[in-house]
């Protein structure tokens, strides 16, 4: 899981740095290609590559992305790999990032970024704990043991005024990647993604969930983002990206095995057996009663508003407190609506 919590230093010291090379170079994230009507678009990933980018892949594989004249890389991220930095200074054209709050934060940093799309509809990050001492909803958090990882801490607070429990009912500890602490006893509760299936398997079927987006803090993940000046000066090309990722995504619904291949052959380091259990997870995350109404990749108003108010009553923004028009465009949405919708 990549950073949820920002560090503004961080940011403007990379984002000065990466600045000065590209005003230094002819590079710009989207540009012409080979022919006039070609552009190559960098997607920057805030992780190594994973079934989050299926759709993807499989829009490059069956020529959805050169229908729509676009040269397209994944750029994949990693732990030393400042993301969103890469994007706000023009190295890549888009990127996409883990769960929405990152987007707020650097924004509010000073960092030219706005999210467009939400790949899943419901975030993954889940509470799991076992059936002898159930976490069934928030409440059950009292008096109890919880194990996060460190950038998940503002997630657990979050929750918990959300869910009118004072931080003191709750003991909050650290926690690695894995759920030992969780089996040992040492934890009543520990923390990942559904979509982790090797992670899961090891807590079998003595496994209870409680989905954070069930739990009254509702984020989005797998959020594309991009720059204030893409969008004003390469709105077409973002929103051919658009209807190619659409329907790539919606062929992996329809066709979930040949997608795992795709990826599978795309990134050899990945286990093919676990992305085949995991893909059905992942298009329940894409597709859902929204994409129905609003097409693929929807995101609303009213969303971003509460995320936005629920991190500034935890005074998690370090510079001003930004708006939704600072953190998201609808330009996008809006006009690739009829593609979307086919595959929603």
């Amino acid at each position: 899981m990549s950073n949820l919590m920002m560090n503004r230093r961080r940011f403007m010291t990379r984002t000065a740095a990466l600045g000065g090379l590209a005003a230094a170079s002819s590079f710009v994230g989207i540009r012409a290609g080979l022919a006039k009507d070609v552009a190559k678009v960098r997607m920057q990933l805030g992780w190594l590559a994973s079934n989050g980018v299926l759709g993807e892949v499989t829009a490059v594989k069956k020529g959805f992305f050169e229908e729509e004249g676009i040269e397209f890389e994944i750029v994949p991220g990693g732990p030393s790999v400042d993301g969103v930095a890469g994007v706000a200074s023009g190295q890549s054209a888009i990127g996409q990032i883990s769960s929405s709050p990152s987007v707020m934060l650097a924004r509010s940093a000073g960092m030219p970024v706005k999210a467009f799309l939400s790949g899943y509809q419901k975030h993954p990050f889940t509470y799991f704990s076992l059936k002898d001492k159930p976490i069934r909803e928030p409440k059950d958090m009292i008096g109890k043991t919880i194990a996060t990882q460190p950038t998940a801490f503002i997630l657990l607070r979050a929750l918990l005024a959300r869910n009118g429990i004072a931080e003191d009912q709750v003991k909050m500890v650290n926690m690695g990647s894995d759920m030992n602490q969780l089996l040992t006893g040492q934890a009543d509760a520990v923390t990942g993604w559904l979509t982790n299936v090797n992670a899961l398997d090891v807590l079998g079927d003595n496994r209870i969930d409680m989905m954070l987006w069930d739990s009254g803090l509702q984020l989005y993940a797998n959020v594309y983002y991009t720059t204030d000046q893409q969008i004003g000066e390469h709105a077409d090309v973002l929103q051919r990206f658009t209807r190619a990722a659409a329907k790539g995504w919606g062929y992996v619904r329809d066709n979930q095995q040949e997608a795992v291949e795709y990826l599978c052959g795309a990134y050899p380091n990945l286990d093919k057996p676990s992305e085949l259990r995991a893909v059905g997870p992942c298009v329940d995350f894409s597709f859902g009663d929204t994409t129905k109404a609003a097409g693929w990749g929807t995101m609303s108003r009213e969303n971003w508003e509460a995320q936005i108010k629920a991190y500034a009553d935890l005074g998690q923004f370090k510079g001003t407190v930004p708006t939704v028009d600072d953190v998201a465009d609808f330009t996008i949405l809006e006009a690739t609506s009829d593609i979307r919708k086919q595959v929603g």
